[in-house]
């Protein structure tokens, strides 16, 4: 990737790690699915009218709505409900970490339905050191419910394996020349038709309390900030970079949560979470290789330090 990959997956990661604290707000008085349903069919609405007022169009073949729908599916139906369901028995920590496995499930997804993003060693051992990171980063003591509610872990593996897919089911916008903010517009008008009818037989919305302005300001910012705005960087960098480093944001997305919380909320960063961090930054650039390659010159052109005769 480039420094414009780079910046744009830098940012995604601070828009879906700023997506917890919006999270932390509005859970306290509105049901899970009732949030996401509003945060898809949100993000839907403020995506079309800006497509209205940009003179852009939807497209009316058949068969991109149903790839939609199939993105709806697999990026948003899937997963969220299943990671919903898994936190309801695991920790948040726990699930965490399960999460940062979509990396892992990512590039082998990849290197079985894709010509050209196959598994290098680089790869692969970028992705174990990011995941150690993610794993450090978040402490051992949320590995304390690991083997137990095994039914709930092995649901948000599953979501980060549909995550996976998803990544490889989305490269064929590009081929059927769908921009990434019109990509984006379909998939989560796609997941609003799928999910509001999931939140009105569960929740019953009509129901409860009506939220306070708090609430509904932080529904507004996981929906325009943490999946409007996140999912149009989500395809732009799917088309230009690929799937294997379209899901190391998975690795960024608790780095960004710490480094917010530290500046925002006054929470204190432990020498756990900078060793995390320095693991997580060796895995990203194993996995960009460009470090690895100027050793690897700089070795052919200075045989002596090759041969260890300097040392």
């Amino acid at each position: 990737m480039g420094p414009g990959e780079w910046a744009m997956l830098i940012t995604l990661s601070l828009l879906w790690g700023g997506s917890f604290f919006f999270v932390g707000v509005a859970v306290k008085a509105l049901p899970p699915f009732t949030i996401v349903a509003l945060r898809v069919s949100l993000a839907a609405t403020a995506l079309l009218i800006f497509l209205r007022f940009t003179g852009r169009a939807m497209p009316r073949d058949p068969r991109i709505w149903l790839a939609f729908f199939g993105m709806g599916l697999l990026n948003n139906l899937i997963p969220f409900s299943l990671i919903v369901w898994g936190q309801t028995h695991i920790a948040s920590g726990l699930a965490s970490i399960l999460n940062a496995t979509t990396p892992l499930f990512g590039v082998v997804v990849a290197h079985l339905l894709t010509d050209d993003e196959k598994l290098t060693a680089n790869k692969l051992s970028g992705v174990l050191i990011g995941f150690l990171g993610v794993a450090v980063m978040i402490g051992p003591a949320a590995l304390g419910g690991l083997g137990s509610n095994v039914l709930a872990q092995f649901a948000v593996l599953g979501a980060a394996l549909s995550y996976a897919f998803a990544g490889v089911f989305a490269r064929r916008f590009k081929r059927m020349g769908v921009a990434p903010i019109v990509t984006a517009t379909g998939q989560v008008s796609a997941s609003s038709i799928m999910l509001v009818p999931i939140a009105l037989l569960v929740d019953h919305p009509w129901t409860l309390t009506v939220p306070g302005l708090e609430v509904w300001g932080a529904i507004i910012g996981i929906a325009l900030i943490s999946t409007a705005l996140a999912y149009v960087l989500f395809f732009r960098i799917l088309e230009t970079a690929g799937v294997t480093n379209l899901m190391l944001v998975t690795f960024l997305i608790p780095v960004s949560a710490i480094l917010l919380g530290a500046l925002f909320l006054g929470e204190n960063l432990e020498p756990k979470h900078f060793f995390g961090m320095v693991l997580i930054a060796a895995g990203l650039a194993a996995i960009d290789g460009r470090l690895v390659r100027r050793f690897r010159r700089k070795q052919t052109v200075d045989p002596d330090l090759a041969c260890g005769e300097n040392i």
